[in-house]
């Protein structure tokens, strides 16, 4: 097996881009942060391990989903993985500017990028990158939180903040952050009044079940996320899941089930995304490492959408 590093291997069984100069082959690309930021809540930690252990379960998969028409993903998309950025874990601002320079150069190629976390705080540089190659952006944005806190003890990056940082940044169209799931007591009433200031659009969890179509719901929120904008992004917290289907995650109940966010991602893989990151999986915290395997199907349910897209369909 052509490993990335030591024992962890490309994420499910991808072309291994790490020494690569061209990449012109692959259609999508996958890359890993390893980075944790400052943390909000005792000792849940370990989120840098993710794009290790998502790699590493992800050995066990195919693209192929009986379940979506049969489709097997990699008879349609070839997937490179380019390794992980190199963080620099004592220097937030400076892990930031790698993020941002390491995935603006990724857009560049204009292939479907798919970032493994880390914290949520790597959303910020990401999409950073993507308006550097002067696009306007348009965001979804899958949580149990809205993450838009000013700072967290001093550190604007925290992972409590990216999307504080996006109100701020010119090429992302605030109308077009879509923050989808938002439920719970982990909340902050100033949260809900950030997002009220900035302009963003708040569909709680409680939303997405009195709607009862879940298809036809995200082709709505997409269309609100793609007004007046060049792309769209998708932007990931494990937590949006209820915790018994996330024992990697934080802690947070009345999220979505399993299926609930694969037809969600394969919904809005059809409709356009150009990219997407999941965060915030802490195997610390998951013996049976769950949330780092359901990574693998997230992934793949994202790509089956996008197959869709590009034929058209």
């Amino acid at each position: 097996m052509d490993n990335l590093y030591g024992n962890t291997p490309c994420f499910l069984n991808a072309t291994n881009l790490l020494k690569a100069e061209n990449t012109a082959e692959v259609d999508a690309i996958v890359y890993g942060v390893p980075w944790e930021g400052a943390v909000t809540w005792g000792d849940y930690t370990g989120c840098e391990l993710g794009p290790k252990v998502m790699r590493l379960c992800s050995g066990r998969y195919s693209g192929y989903l009986p379940e979506l028409n049969h489709v097997d993903v990699f008879e349609s998309i070839k997937l490179g993985d380019i390794g992980d950025i190199d963080v620099v874990p004592a220097d937030v601002d400076e892990t930031m500017h790698r993020i941002e320079k390491f995935t603006e150069a990724l857009w560049k190629k204009e292939k479907f990028l798919i970032g493994l976390g880390g914290d949520h705080g790597i959303t910020f540089p990401i999409i950073k990158g993507l308006v550097n190659t002067g696009k306007k952006v348009g965001i979804i944005h899958l949580d149990t939180h809205y993450d838009n806190l000013p700072s967290h003890n001093g550190d604007k990056y925290a992972r409590c903040s990216p999307f504080m940082r996006l109100y701020e940044l010119d090429g992302v169209r605030n109308e077009s952050i879509i923050h989808t799931g938002i439920h719970g007591p982990r909340n902050f009433p100033q949260s809900g009044k950030n997002a009220v200031a900035a302009g963003a659009v708040t569909i709680t969890m409680n939303d997405i079940r009195k709607h009862g179509d879940l298809e036809a719901f995200a082709k709505e929120i997409y269309a609100q996320a793609s007004k007046d904008v060049d792309c769209v992004y998708l932007s990931i917290c494990s937590d949006v899941l209820d915790y018994a289907f996330n024992p990697g995650g934080p802690v947070d109940g009345n999220g979505l089930t399993s299926y609930e966010l694969l037809t969600l991602v394969n919904e809005f893989g059809k409709q356009g995304i150009i990219g997407m990151d999941f965060v915030e999986v802490y195997p610390q915290q998951d013996p049976s490492n769950r949330s780092a395997h359901l990574a693998s199907t997230i992934v793949l349910y994202a790509l089956a959408g996008h197959i869709d897209y590009k034929k058209g369909l």
